[in-house]
């Protein structure tokens, strides 16, 4: 595999504000990227989209797009009124511009990747945005709580059950991946899980045979980013958990770097233990905004990416 003069060739898997932060650091390094994204959103303006015109949901893929905008006049234009929001007492309000836009491309064209790939073209996006599944997708998480064990369904509900899940699952449970993606992972140097909502937006990928396969079978190096707090969804999770829960998920597959921020509270033995069940070495930087550790700041994520990849950054 050769990067080119456009920088190495790197996939990043997952959704939301995870990554959306991956995306924003990966920009400054390489145009070679491909955002794969998760597709079972029911919640917000994108479930509402989702069920009145049976689509994908919008929400994740428009913000992978607003990501990877250039940082000229006009992208930054364009941005802005991407994230724009609705705000009034009827059927509008909630909805984002961008949502709607893309749902109306997607309507005119009758084609996902087409449409993602004109809506960033509009955005100078430095990479490709891509959904795992060309199906609209459900999950369902079996978890456990003072009431004893139970099934919660729907994404919205998962990612805010405050439960100890114990597994999810993805309904149509064979879905197919999207062609583009499959041949972005093959093509790949560098294949980055998270951060992200852990059991909806990353681990899902791993759930859809096709993906599963392609990142297995790729010769592309794996590089996993752990989330800087715990969120609903892995209340009960220490880093160490991630990476044994993603090992549980992919047995298969191998991982070489894990990402960590440097800061106080992890316990580095158990992670240690469990990187190396995985193949994985630990590269642990500074990575937290220090105004709010509970974000990623840009230029630290850059500058560790930057050493994960090998890359010179265009800033």
């Amino acid at each position: 595999m050769t990067s080119g003069a456009r920088g190495a060739k790197v996939v990043a898997l997952g959704g939301g504000h995870g990554l959306f932060a991956t995306l924003s650091a990966l920009r400054l390094l390489t145009r070679n990227i491909t955002a794969i994204v998760t597709v079972a959103d029911d919640g917000g303006s994108s479930g509402r989209l989702r069920e009145e015109f049976d689509i994908l949901p919008p929400g994740d893929l428009r913000m992978a797009l607003s990501a990877l905008c250039d940082d000229g006049e006009w992208a930054l234009t364009w941005r802005d009124v991407m994230q724009y929001r609705f705000t009034s007492e009827g059927p509008l309000n909630g909805h984002s511009l961008g949502n709607l836009l893309i749902t109306g491309v997607w309507d005119l064209l009758g084609d996902q990747v087409k449409g993602l790939d004109l809506v960033g073209r509009l955005l100078d996006a430095a990479g490709t945005v891509l959904p795992m599944s060309s199906t609209p997708l459900r999950i369902e998480a079996e978890v456990c709580d003072d009431s004893g064990p139970h099934t919660i369904f729907g994404q919205a509900g998962v990612a805010t059950c405050k439960a100890e899940i114990k597994q999810v699952r993805l309904i149509p449970e064979n879905p197919p991946a999207v062609p583009e993606a499959i041949a972005a992972i093959h093509d790949a140097d560098w294949v980055i899980f998270g951060p992200g909502s852990w059991f909806t937006s990353v681990i899902p990928h791993l759930l859809v045979p096709e993906l599963y396969e392609a990142l297995a079978a790729t010769p592309a190096k794996r590089a996993l980013l752990i989330n800087l707090v715990p969120d609903d969804e892995t209340r009960t999770l220490s880093p160490a958990d991630h990476v044994r829960s993603f090992h549980e998920h992919a047995p298969s597959l191998a991982l070489d770097r894990i990402v960590i921020d440097d800061g106080p509270g992890t316990h580095w033995g158990k992670l240690s233990r469990e990187a190396e069940e995985c193949g994985a070495e630990i590269l642990a930087r500074p990575l937290a905004d220090r105004r709010d550790p509970a974000r990623h700041d840009v230029l630290f994520l850059a500058s560790a990416l930057r050493e994960l990849l090998g890359s010179s950054p265009r800033w």
